[in-house]
């Protein structure tokens, strides 16, 4: 879990206990920071004696090449090496429940989504409280950074193909964190079934193409905007880009809709209702330079199936608009939260169901959802060893169904599901890798009673999550058929200057390892990205002179069977390797990959092409 260590933690509050809000950083709280030169994700200039001599690039070697020198005639350090943030992920299964990217539940046929970026934001200065027990509707105190950190595309020369596939396929896909479906109803196309109930198809010839790509949207000289969220459903496939989220026919690329708005898009939500309903959270106007940040004030709910915005709110404290952090999909509820507290609305009509209770001393930090709703609450006075309660709650009414409560000093935890509850935790920042886990805990929905709890040094495993004020913001696990899947760190294979890995599974009830192994292969590296019915889907990082590929992994056997398998043409690899899972947005379904970065800048030059999404498919 190799990741930049969290930023420190937030200034102590005021003594007066107001609520009021502290001087903002430059540029105001939730302004996205500048990124370097060139933007995130931009290549690097090449290194003395050019790409392919062995270097050691400021940002860490390339993902998909040697991490030792490979022969001159290979390529160098292909991809940008800073780790940006995610997002949410939020496609459609097929059964109603609704896990989506990073949370498992059953598998439902709603549409799934990106929702956050992955690097830590900035703190509040000054959180306001809410209590245990039940909820109802009141005003928070919030000032909310949201600093978004992400990867720009780029695409180096080579020749770009685009065709339209077929769109009529039912998708049951979800992105990086999976869901626990039971049963999905099978995808279009192929040749056969992947067994034990998985709905993805195998297809005739697994060879991929690039189907279509979506350019980078335009910003202005010396400015970056966040364009976190993507969505996938049997009609569309939904992307945020620069202050719009639009829908594209998930085969062709042919535009279907556009619902503009009036600032970028700083989170969204990776569940969407049966109906394909999901809802974000964005500023109510575009960054200037004099004022680069507006603050995530606005939450709406967005229709994906008719592309248009239901409704948009936002919370109050007072006269003054406080800005939220996180937002999320459960039942027909929307839960936006911040370290202030938060507020729950009806996703068809933006109906007011409940918002947290103020206290001095507790409030809820974030909501994770799906087929059920759970709230991360922190309790306890600032400077002291503070307690988060992990509730289950009635997305309605906010009633609180269950709680569990972490050990005291435990400041932050994220939750990697929902149905069965998993939460993710690093404990006494034991795992040294800034990756937010050392340590995963399996609790009961019902009765809030932990049944397990298992370690994952930071040295061994590669998930990683972000539990500061992303709550669902976890990649490269998945939870299904009652059981962990993590990938572990890379190690040496047996080739020369090669790395692999596996993904393993843990026990949801035990803790522990079940002996079941999943191998990369030579030169690739391995992460689930969800699960389809009792199958595990993942993604294989490829080697320098391979393109990327998408498995099934059979959940009772283990034995892997290729659904796809990108171009190993270098152009078209090194912009597949900009956008891999643990920063970049990855959505599965009916023969097709759809990779997305959640940042845009301009580009430093008249010869560097960027893009928002590329799309690879079999057919």
């Amino acid at each position: 879990m190799s990741q930049p260590p969290p930023p420190p933690p937030p200034n102590e509050p005021p003594k007066d206990g107001s609520g009021a809000p502290q001087d903002p950083p430059p540029g105001g709280f939730g302004a996205p920071q500048a990124p370097p030169p060139g933007g995130f994700g931009a290549p690097q200039a090449p290194p003395p004696g050019g790409f392919g001599v062995p270097q050691a690039p400021p940002q860490g070697p390339g993902y998909g090449y040697p991490q030792t020198p490979p022969p001159p005639s290979q390529p160098g350090y292909g991809h940008p090496g800073q780790q940006p943030a995610q997002p949410g992920y939020g496609y459609p299964g097929q059964q109603p429940a609704q896990p989506g990217y990073g949370y498992p539940g059953q598998q439902p046929a709603q549409p799934y989504g990106y929702g956050y970026p992955q690097q830590p934001p900035t703190y509040p200065m000054q959180p306001q409280a809410a209590p245990g027990g039940g909820r109802k509707i009141s005003a928070q105190a919030l000032i909310i950074v949201a600093a978004v950190v992400a990867v720009a595309l780029i695409i180096g020369g080579g020749v770009w193909y685009s065709s339209s596939g077929g769109g009529d396929g039912k998708n049951n896909s979800a992105g990086s964190g999976g869901t626990d479906g039971k049963k999905d109803k099978g995808g279009s196309g192929g040749g056969g079934t992947t067994g034990s109930n998985g709905g993805e198809k195998v297809p005739a010839d697994t060879s991929s193409k690039v189907l279509f790509q979506v350019p980078a949207p335009s910003v202005t000289a010396s400015s970056s905007v966040t364009t976190v969220g993507s969505w996938l459903t049997d009609k569309v496939y939904a992307k945020s880009g620069n202050a719009e989220v639009v829908g594209y026919d998930p085969g062709s690329g042919a535009k279907l809709w556009t619902i503009k708005l009036p600032g970028p898009v700083c989170s969204a939500s990776r569940h969407a209702t049966d109906a394909g309903r999901t809802a974000i959270v964005y500023e109510p106007a575009m960054p200037t330079k004099s004022q680069p940040s507006h603050g995530c004030s606005e939450v709406a709910a967005l229709d994906l199936a008719a592309g248009k915005e239901l409704w948009a709110k936002s919370v109050k404290s007072g006269d003054q608009k406080i800005s939220l952090d996180n937002v999320t999909v459960s039942a027909n509820t929307v839960a936006t939260g911040s370290t202030s507290g938060g507020a729950a609305f009806d996703i068809s009509t933006g109906k007011a169901l409940w918002a947290p209770k103020p206290t001095d001393s507790c409030y809820d930090a974030g909501y994770a959802g799906g087929t059920k709703l759970v709230a991360v609450r922190k309790c306890g006075a600032y400077g002291s060893a503070r307690q988060l309660h992990i509730q289950t709650i009635d997305p309605a009414s906010g009633k609180v169904i269950s709680e569990y409560k972490m050990s005291p000093g435990i400041e932050y935890a994220s939750v990697v599901s929902t149905d069965p509850l998993v939460v993710a935790a690093d404990v006494g920042d034991t795992a040294g890798d800034g990756s937010g886990i050392s340590d995963f805990f399996s609790i009961d929905n019902k009765t809030g009673r932990l049944r397990t709890r298992i370690s994952a040094p930071g040295k061994t495993y590669a998930a990683k999550c972000d539990g500061i004020s992303k709550t669902e913001a976890c990649t490269m696990l998945a939870v299904g058929n009652d059981r962990l899947y993590i990938p572990t760190e890379e190690h040496d294979g047996t080739g020369q200057y090669s790395q692999t890995n596996e993904i393993v599974a843990f026990d949801l009830g035990t803790g522990k390892q079940t002996g079941q192994r999943a191998n990369a292969g030579d030169g690739y590296t391995i992460s689930p990205l969800r699960m389809d019915g009792e199958n595990i889907l993942a993604y294989k990082r490829p080697p320098y002179d391979k393109g990327g590929q998408v498995v099934s992994i059979d959940g009772t056997t283990f034995k892997e069977t290729k659904l796809l398998e990108n171009p190993a043409t270098r152009s078209v690899r090194d912009a597949e390797t900009s956008m891999l899972p643990d920063y970049a947005e990855i959505l599965y379904g009916d023969g097709r990959l759809y990779m997305s970065a959640v940042y845009a800048h301009k580009p430093t030059s008249s010869d560097e092409k960027e893009y928002l999404a590329i799309v690879f498919g079999t057919r």
